[in-house]
């Protein structure tokens, strides 16, 4: 992956959306929601402050995460869909 993001963002890699319900069902693609938790590729160096300091990132990469449904911009890079998002956006580490 050749994705650096800069300032507070970070590059997530979506989970697979679940293909069946509890109940057994086979949900459609067209039908999936959107997954809302991925694993962090790339951590941007952080926010910069008013001040001119740089304000560390709390996620790593690696981190697996929960994160807005329709935050973040969707890119594909070598065939593979990333999610860049900012820090902000992200409600919880798990």
């Amino acid at each position: 992956m050749n994705i650096k993001p800069l300032s507070d963002r970070v590059v997530i890699k979506p989970a697979d959306a679940e293909e069946k319900v509890q109940g057994g069902i086979i949900i459609p693609d067209t039908a999936k929601e959107k997954p809302q938790k991925g694993e962090i590729m790339a951590v941007g160096p952080g926010k910069i402050s008013d001040a001119g300091q740089t304000i560390a990132m709390t996620v790593k990469k690696g981190d697996t995460v929960l994160y807005g449904k329709y935050s973040g911009t969707e890119v594909t890079v070598d065939n593979v869909e990333y999610l860049i998002v900012r820090e902000s956006d992200i409600l919880a580490v798990v």
